[in-house]
């Protein structure tokens, strides 16, 4: 018997990426070109208003294994500041699906985050997140992950934060087979790195 369904929930693709258009250097990237961005303290407000909205987080093998190996840590340091620690505690234990086709569920429970399972079709996997009950669904910086929602036409709302630097190659974001077209929902800047946040609706 058929019922009543609600709004869907929002899907939000958040991520860094450099002024000629690369999210990361490559397989090892270690983010050193965007972290004085990431860590500034008007960038920790920035990110709040964005992540305290979400109630799921999903995230690819590459990000789940340096997001677990630098965050608990941190989470535990005195001297983080306290929007750092919440982000930790928030990371730590909101609901988390890991994309990855080699990554076992075996293999997250060896981390300090709980409340997290991989999955593998991310397309089926959004799409049935997006009929669950919860809030926002916050993609992290994945960029794989991100050209996958975006041809399957499932990324509701995009920011992209342009740190002042160039890579010169690695992982571009966006997909270069794939056309859309967003409107423009506000900018925001950090003076303090020089970053730029771009924030676009679907229309």
């Amino acid at each position: 018997m058929a019922g009543t369904t609600g709004p869907q929930r929002t899907v939000i693709a958040d991520a860094v990426v450099s002024i000629d258009g690369y999210s990361s250097t490559g397989p090892d990237d270690d983010m050193s070109w965007a972290m004085e961005h990431i860590m500034s303290p008007q960038s920790e407000v920035f990110y709040e208003g964005i992540w305290r909205g979400a109630s799921t987080a999903i995230v690819g093998r590459t990000n789940w294994e340096g997001f677990t190996s630098v965050w608990p840590g941190l989470t535990k340091d005195p001297s983080s500041s306290t929007r750092t620690r919440d982000l930790g505690n928030w990371l730590a234990t909101v609901e988390k699906v890991v994309f990855s086709t080699t990554l076992q569920q075996a293999d997250l429970e060896k981390t300090e985050w709980t409340n997290a399972r991989v999955a593998r079709d991310p397309e089926a996997e959004v799409r049935s997140l997006k009929d669950a009950p919860g809030r926002d669904i916050l993609v992290l910086n994945s960029a794989s992950i991100i050209q996958a929602l975006l041809k399957a036409g499932l990324v509701d709302e995009l920011y992209l934060t342009v740190v002042p630097a160039t890579l010169g190659g690695g992982l571009r974001l966006l997909p270069t087979d794939h056309a859309s077209t967003w409107q423009l929902a506000g900018t925001t800047t950090i003076p303090t790195t020089g970053a730029v946040t771009l924030h676009y609706r679907r229309p």
